[in-house]
């Protein structure tokens, strides 16, 4: 087989899946209750080499880690909800440390935060129309509670990765770019999701070659663009399109992302760290384990492994 992507191997990148495959974390009602055990079985037999945490994985970083090492998975990363811009510093401050302490235990590299101070995205109303716009001060309490928390991860000989979100002040393009700008490339790292991003209406291309420096973990979701038009014009929530079906994975022939040139350039640009594959469905819709093996087939193809 010929790849595509030559040079990310497996010296320089680990492939990992989000268990939003067989479940949803940010609505737990979309659950048909896919336990954990399987979960984590099925990500192994799919050929990952780990997985990002999810509310159904065990509390106890020693359990947990047990049940990974026995299916040859390692931890991706933890999450974190920041809120800084809306005051509350010293609780975000001191949830990352509680991660950062879990990070340790279980062998993780990366803590992945994004900032859910005056989101919408958990609310039942249209994802595109309330978005925050933050203000300047608002801007400068994220930026400088990054730096804050990102010393903490470094001092740790770990990495705090930014990801971008739909319905959060942090959502496009120019979003990011004034954010890398604020914030202190040594500390505070980028998370590129490419659904996320094309679901803003950018392209994750433009930003994985503006910013290619500072990505140190990447997400890869596909996007059905029929229905990111329909979030759009029918005013649909966060949560309405992911049950409409707008995520999907890499390799999904209705996903309009082409990952290949996206790859090339982070290869190009010296990349070593995870590919997350991540896609948001309702597992009574899309097959858990049959999307997870179309992405991982899909990965063999461009990666050549």
């Amino acid at each position: 087989m010929t790849s595509t992507v030559s040079n990310l191997g497996p010296d320089r990148v680990s492939l990992g899946v989000t268990p939003t495959l067989w479940w949803n974390d940010d609505f737990p009602l979309i659950d048909i209750g896919i336990p954990f055990e399987q979960c984590v079985s099925e990500m192994a037999l799919a050929g990952f080499q780990g997985c990002s945490i999810g509310h159904k994985y065990p509390a106890d970083p020693d359990v947990l880690k047990e049940e990974l090492d026995l299916r040859g998975l390692r931890v991706s990363e933890p999450w974190v909800s920041t809120y800084f811009t809306i005051g509350e510093e010293e609780r975000t401050v001191e949830n990352l440390k509680r991660q950062l302490e879990f990070l340790e235990k279980v062998g993780g590299k990366d803590i992945v935060v994004a900032e859910f101070g005056l989101s919408s995205h958990l609310q039942p109303i249209p994802v595109f129309d309330h978005r925050p716009e933050f203000t300047d001060k608002e801007w400068g309490l994220l930026t400088s509670g990054l730096n804050k928390i990102g010393e903490l991860a470094a001092n740790k000989n770990l990495r705090l990765c930014y990801h971008h979100h739909m319905g959060t002040g942090v959502q496009t393009a120019e979003d990011i770019d004034r954010l890398m700008e604020g914030t202190d490339s040594n500390l505070v790292h980028l998370l590129l999701d490419t659904g996320h991003l094309r679901f803003a209406g950018d392209d994750p291309l433009t930003t994985a070659e503006k910013h290619k420096q500072r990505i140190k973990h990447v997400h890869l979701k596909n996007v059905r663009q029929p229905v990111v038009d329909k979030v759009e014009s029918d005013r649909l929530s966060f949560q309405e399109g992911i049950l409409e079906g707008v995520f999907t994975v890499p390799g999904d022939p209705e996903g309009a992302i082409d990952f290949k040139p996206i790859l090339s350039t982070l290869d190009n640009a010296g990349y070593e760290g995870w590919l997350v594959v991540e896609a948001e469905q309702h597992p009574a819709k899309a097959h858990p384990l049959t999307y997870a093996k179309m992405a991982r087939r899909y990965l063999t193809e461009v990666l050549g492994w």
